[in-house]
This record gives C-alpha cells, structure tokens and sequence, in this order.
C-alpha cells in the first residue's frame, strides 16, 4: 500500500455509510465514496456540520448542499505545490490527494535524473503530475480532451509560481495525439496516464479499459526515449489488480527497456479510525 500520509492543507478525517469526511484546507466536505461499506462510528460533531455535503440522486448524479458561506474556489498546499480546489457538480473537487504518493516520487526521480527530462502526461486532468513534474525541473506535455480541465491546470501551474515553466497544454484525444507524436518522432523521457474505466472519443469511438490498456501502452512504448526515466499508470478501474497491471507493464515497457517495476494499491489514513481507505492503484516502470 503506497500512503499519501505528507499532507498538511488536507485529512480524511473519517468514513462510513459510503461518504467520506474530509478538510480541504480550512473547509469540511462530505462526499460519497463507493469503497467505504462499513458503518460511521459517530454519525456526530463535522458529520452534521460539515462545509459542504454531497447527497446522492437516485436517479444520478446529485448535488451540493452547503451550510456554510463558502468562496467559489479555493487553494491549498502540498510542500511547494499549490491547487485549485472547487466542489463540482459530479461530487469531484478538481484533485485527487492520494495522488500525492506519485507526485513525491516523480519530484525524487526527475530532479535526481541529472540531464533533461521531458514527460507526457495523459489523461491529464486539472494538473497535478504537471505541476509536480515541472516544479522538479521537467518539460512536460500536459494533454487532456477537456478544455476546462486544461485551463484548471493552467491555473493550478500559474498558483505554483510555474507560469513561465516549459510546459505545453494540450486540448485534444489523447490517442490521436500520441500517434501524431509518433508519426512526429517525438520523444519522451517519461510518461504518466489515468486512463478512464470507459470513455466515448469524439466521433463515437469508445474506450474500455480492460480492452483498450495494453495496446496503448504497447503503442506509447514507441515515442519513448532510449534511456527512459519512468512510466506511470494510474487506475480507478474496478477489478484491475496490480498484479494486471504489473504483467501489462512487464509485456510492453518491460520488454524494450531494463528496469523495475512497483505495483499496488494507493490510499489515504483516516484519522478517526487509523485505518487506510484505498483509492485505486498505481504501476510504475522505473529505468536503470
């Protein structure tokens, strides 16, 4: 279990009944979370009078209720990162912080690499590994289909102090835009993704995980650098153990280039019980 135990501007501050209780910084939010099926302990104190509390449609999705006057948006820290944070309409809040665990470590290889590093990061959401990769001295690629998330990591880079850092966004497919890489002969030195469970392409193509994973990253194994640093892979995707995801590296990246591979699952402590919640896993092919 990899832990994102080095916060300070964030704590999950307890779990049941499917929610989460967590601060943000100097705000409590309640969200569901489909991993917690154990009950609340003491449904009482911030799980009555939290900032914010997401409640659950059934018929989808859901919305907010807030009993505090809360701003838009606002910022917490990680170390010398800085992020956005705003509760969306799908219970999201714009970052991840179990992510936190990737984010240290991609630092710790990039600046202990000693020549330049490039990274592309796919999937890439609202930043967090591009803000992480560049603080460290990366040039990175930073490429999602969402424009509003692309700005959000824009912003989040800009709050970093990395406005000027060598940092490309782009809004686009990322399948198309890594086989425009390769007919391009462009090269990278390490490469992240979080790649979705199902996902439907602009022009009706679809994207399943359990399909779809090994031949794009098979494919992504060519616009690697000869000497690669590392390549990350991310998943939320239910039922793909580390153990898949080890042999997946291990038949594609694996198969060009020495190096080690680490599998396994990522979480977060929760102070009220010091259990761990586990939030997806993560693989990740280091070089010699």
């Amino acid at each position: 279990m990899y832990n994102a135990d080095l916060w300070k501007d964030y704590e999950l501050l307890d779990t049941g009944n499917g929610e989460k209780l967590e601060r943000w910084g100097g705000y409590v939010l309640r969200r569901p979370d489909p991993q917690v099926i154990w009950p609340i302990a003491n449904e009482s104190g911030l799980w009555k009078t939290a900032d914010g509390h997401y409640h659950r449609s059934s018929s989808g999705g859901g919305e907010w209720e807030f009993r505090t006057k809360m701003p838009e948006r606002w910022s917490i820290s990680y170390g010398e990162l800085k992020f956005h944070i705003k509760p969306t309409s799908f219970k999201h809040t714009g970052l991840f912080p179990e992510q936190a665990v990737n984010w240290t470590w991609m630092m710790d290889k990039i600046r202990k690499a000693g020549r330049p590093i490039r990274v592309l990061n796919l999937f890439a959401y609202t930043g967090g590994a591009t803000v992480a990769a560049a603080a460290a001295g990366a040039e990175v690629c930073h490429v999602d289909a969402a424009k509003g998330m692309v700005q959000w990591a824009k912003e989040n880079a800009e709050l970093s102090g990395l406005s000027t850092a060598p940092v490309r966004y782009i809004t686009d497919d990322v399948f198309k835009f890594v086989q425009r890489e390769q007919r391009r002969g462009s090269k990278y030195d390490a490469i992240i993704m979080d790649p979705p469970s199902y996902g439907r392409g602009p022009n009706g193509e679809t994207w399943k995980l359990e399909q779809n994973l090994y031949p794009f990253l098979e494919f992504c194994t060519t616009i690697l650098t000869e000497n690669p640093l590392f390549v990350l892979v991310n998943s939320y995707t239910t039922g793909l153990s580390p153990t898949v995801l080890h042999n997946m590296l291990h038949m594609t990246v694996g198969r060009k280039h020495k190096g080690s591979i680490h599998c396994g699952e990522i979480g977060i402590p929760i102070s009220a019980s010091g259990l761990t919640l586990p939030c997806g896993i993560l693989g990740r092919w280091e070089g010699k």
